[in-house]
């Protein structure tokens, strides 16, 4: 089943802005979270020529050389898909003085973003990628109801006023690259790196 998951919840969060208090909205929910080893074996058994002690053997060099690079203050990009790149997160308050500020001292954590590919051809930015997804409410799958709702009117092409964003309420801090993914406005389980850790 090719489809997104999501459930509706209220914002009950008492100290939200009041124009979204007690507001519905919608979060993203996951079925599973891949391993590695299930991953190269979905690959494996995908059409590919490789076996899958091959395709372990080569993400596990991709994500080898991705943190290699990224600590050489690379960014890298993997045409179709996006570029990976660094930012960085600063204690509150910050140094008085340009010539006070300390890395030890001043620097909270270094996160690993994540920006999708915005070429024509494979353009995966927020309000392109919504264009091609499917959704349908977990509530409806546990009665048996897998219809797909779609965010686009198929006649003019356009998504829908939502965005595809969550509107919770927690916001990363420290990202300084331009359109990169340095808000989470949603669900709450975000790490602020541009993945899920598994």
């Amino acid at each position: 089943m090719s489809k997104i998951l999501y459930e509706v919840y209220k914002n009950d969060i008492k100290d939200s802005e009041s124009v979204m208090y007690g507001k519905y909205y919608a979060r993203l929910k996951s079925i599973e979270t891949l391993n590695m080893t299930k991953l190269a074996k979905h690959i494996s058994g995908h059409g590919s020529v490789f076996t899958e002690d091959v395709v372990v053997g080569v993400v596990q060099k991709f994500k080898t050389c991705l943190l290699e690079m990224l600590l050489e203050s690379k960014k890298v990009k993997v045409a179709g898909l996006g570029t990976f790149y660094l930012t960085c997160e600063c204690q509150k308050g910050g140094a008085e003085k340009e010539e006070d500020f300390n890395v030890k001292e001043h620097l909270k954590a270094l996160h690993i973003r994540f920006l999708p590919d915005q070429a024509a051809e494979d353009n995966l930015s927020s309000r392109e990628f919504i264009k091609k997804a499917e959704f349908v409410n977990i509530k409806n799958l546990m009665s048996g109801n897998t219809e797909a709702e779609s965010p686009v009117d198929n006649e003019d092409d356009n998504p829908s006023t939502n965005s595809g964003q969550d509107q919770g309420g927690s916001q990363n801090q420290g990202d300084s690259q331009q359109g990169g993914s340095g808000q989470d406005n949603g669900g709450g389980g975000n790490t602020g790196d541009g993945w899920e850790e598994g």
